[in-house]
């Protein structure tokens, strides 16, 4: 018999083909676009958002959408940058608030979403604005800088002996941990399957409120850890960081493949379905 071929479904993958074709274009004009010199520079210049994407892509995976992760990653920065800077706290001590803060706004996106029923386009919009406003009321209007090279390790600093900034190595460790958990462990089947046919999965048993909310929290997860990362980078956290990074980091998402179509035709039409 003769073996079938298989169709390669490319729809999901336009926009990346297009991307590399247009690298591989780049490098034939311009052989130093393909360096390894270069490539690392775009890597680093790309770090804060690809971790934004992270937490973005987990909640379009249950059909819904945060635009609030780019005022968050303000709000956080500057909440680190008061305990660390100003009220002279362990730079640990920083980190892990801006990450849980992060993650608090998170959490309070799903319960809207979830528990209160509100649209996640109306939810995280009223997060970042909540979020920016906060942002400017604490900085207020002021930059803060100074932090110590400690801090800033993760945002400079090489892996010892090569050229590979640390904040590469972190992100791709990142993505490893994430692809794991998506891949293999029940909180990525059960997000899929939300995204897929969330009544069909609260007929079977699982909470999925419970896994909504938790998906916006790893998204507010992620925006305290990009902003850790931006704010070593820059040895500055301003009020104003983290504009239209919700976005890039969307775009980074349908880039990579990621469908956002069927959760604003859904609830599209949930939306229609009550204004009758």
């Amino acid at each position: 018999m003769k073996e079938k071929l298989k169709k390669i479904d490319l729809s999901n993958a336009s926009a990346l083909i297009v991307l590399i074709v247009l690298c591989i274009g780049l490098t034939i004009a311009e052989p130093a676009f393909g360096s390894v010199a270069n490539l690392i520079n775009i890597l680093q210049q790309v770090t804060v958002i690809a971790v934004l994407a992270l937490g973005v892509n987990v909640v379009i995976f249950t059909g819904g959408i945060d635009i609030s992760v780019g005022s968050v990653v303000a709000f956080t920065g500057i909440v680190m940058g008061k305990l660390i800077v100003e009220n002279g706290m362990p730079d640990i001590v920083g980190v892990i608030a801006a990450v849980l803060v992060g993650a608090a706004c998170g959490t309070f996106n799903g319960i809207m979403i979830s528990k209160f029923k509100l649209q996640p386009m109306i939810a995280t919009l009223a997060m970042m604005s909540m979020a920016r406003g906060a942002a400017y009321t604490l900085a207020d209007g002021q930059t803060i800088t100074g932090y110590s090279a400690g801090f800033r390790w993760i945002g400079i600093a090489n892996i010892p002996g090569t050229a590979i900034p640390v904040q590469i190595v972190f992100m791709v460790l990142l993505y490893i941990v994430f692809y794991y958990v998506m891949k293999y462990r029940k909180f990525g089947r059960y997000i899929y399957s939300i995204g897929g046919n969330e009544e069909a999965t609260r007929l079977s048993g699982i909470n999925v409120d419970k896994y909504k909310t938790l998906a916006y929290t790893v998204s507010g997860l992620c925006a305290g850890i990009a902003s850790v990362i931006l704010v070593a980078k820059l040895n500055s956290a301003q009020s104003v960081a983290g504009l239209d990074y919700e976005m890039d980091a969307i775009a980074s998402c349908v880039i990579g493949g990621t469908r956002c179509s069927a959760a604003l035709v859904r609830y599209g039409a949930r939306s229609s379905a009550r204004s009758l």
